[in-house]
């Protein structure tokens, strides 16, 4: 946490979805601005444009309506800090909990320096995690309405057709399921649920697609789809969880990002290395275990490199080692604009011009 330059005022700001409670102290922590009455959302830009200005410097907490709040007053004052809430609140327990307490609180750990920060995305970084987000769900969904679609089949002995069981040619079959009225009914409902689905998940795709052709991603995502086991979802949603590689200046620091580096025990002459830390983007944990596996399965040195591991280690143990060195490449190719070393030509040939024909630059 760096030095606030030229702030003379740190504000606090308790953020709700309909409202905020602003508090200020001075470089000594004494209140000069005693906590607001509650600011309505609609209110708040003109109450910021009215109050805020170049010598203060302001806080709030990471919410789900941060980054409006942020855009708000970021451009009227010295500095604006979006806090991480799970720290703050580790470091500023308190046994009186208020709004106004809050924002008091908030406040004072700012004038001391003592903000755990969050890294503030652009808006292209906050729109490609917002619609990654929304496609897992519907893949979660998609799973859960395939799930129960198998239900029906296993709990009236039924014998699927051969071939793709959700394909669209079989949707006559399930509306002439053999069961009750009120089964065939629900598989209906599933199955039409189902073809929604595949259209929408069809549209993000489109939507990615597009998406990786602009700035800031086409310049990106090639150093990406080289690597073995990426592919234009996976590179895309690696790229939305980084943002900007250069936040991180080694690639021990994007491994501890990720929540993959090993949590250590040291305490005294006991030392003990532990499971990953898993305190990190969980979506990039994810999308890194799924390309480790199909490196290991696609591409000759990550299946020795998981041979030997495994020699010693479970499986499961392994993967995770090779998602984290994995990761170490991720870091290199995009920080120096390199070839990975250990990439099959053909390969990496062969993926860049399916991405080529697939996708239509915009215009």
């Amino acid at each position: 946490m760096s030095e606030i330059p030229q702030c003379t005022r740190f504000v606090g700001i308790d953020l709700h979805k309909h409202f905020v409670v602003v508090a200020a102290v001075d470089a000594q922590q004494n209140l000069v601005h005693k906590p607001s009455r509650r600011i309505s959302l609609d209110d708040f830009p003109t109450w910021a444009a009215q109050h805020l200005g170049a010598q203060d410097a302001v806080v709030l907490e990471a919410t789900s309506n941060a980054w409006w709040c942020h855009d708000q007053v970021a451009p009227l004052v010295g500095r604006a800090v979006v806090a991480n809430p799970l720290q703050v609140k580790w470091i500023a327990a308190a046994a009186v909990k208020t709004d106004k307490h809050d924002a008091i609180k908030l406040a004072k750990l700012l004038a001391a320096n003592l903000i755990p920060e969050v890294w503030v995305p652009p808006q292209p970084v906050r729109e490609l995690r917002a619609l990654l987000s929304h496609r897992y769900a519907l893949v979660r969904q998609q799973t859960a309405t395939k799930n129960r679609l198998h239900s029906i089949l296993h709990r009236h002995n039924l014998t699927p057709p051969a071939g793709d069981l959700f394909a669209q040619h079989n949707r006559e079959w399930w509306d002439h399921l053999d069961a009750s009225p009120t089964e065939r009914l629900r598989a209906r409902h599933d199955v039409a649920t189902l073809e929604h689905l595949r259209q929408q998940l069809t549209d993000l795709d489109t939507e990615l697609g597009r998406l990786s052709m602009i700035t800031p991603w086409r310049e990106q995502l090639p150093y990406l789809v080289q690597l073995p086991g990426f592919a234009l979802l996976s590179a895309m949603t690696v790229l939305a969880a980084i943002g900007t590689i250069s936040r991180f200046p080694s690639a021990k620091k994007l491994v501890g990002y990720a929540g993959l580096g090993a949590g250590v025990h040291n305490s005294g002459q006991s030392h003990r290395d532990g499971h990953i830390t898993k305190q990190g983007r969980r979506d990039l944990r994810r999308v890194l275990i799924q390309s480790a596996w199909a490196a290991v399965n696609t591409q000759p040195y990550w299946k020795t490199e998981f041979e030997r591991l495994a020699r010693r280690k479970p499986q499961g143990v392994a993967i995770v080692a090779i998602a984290r060195k994995l990761l170490v490449a991720v870091w290199h190719v995009l920080s120096e604009r390199a070839a990975d070393h250990h990439a099959d030509p053909v390969m990496v040939a062969a993926k860049l011009m399916r991405w080529s024909w697939q996708l239509t630059p915009e215009q």
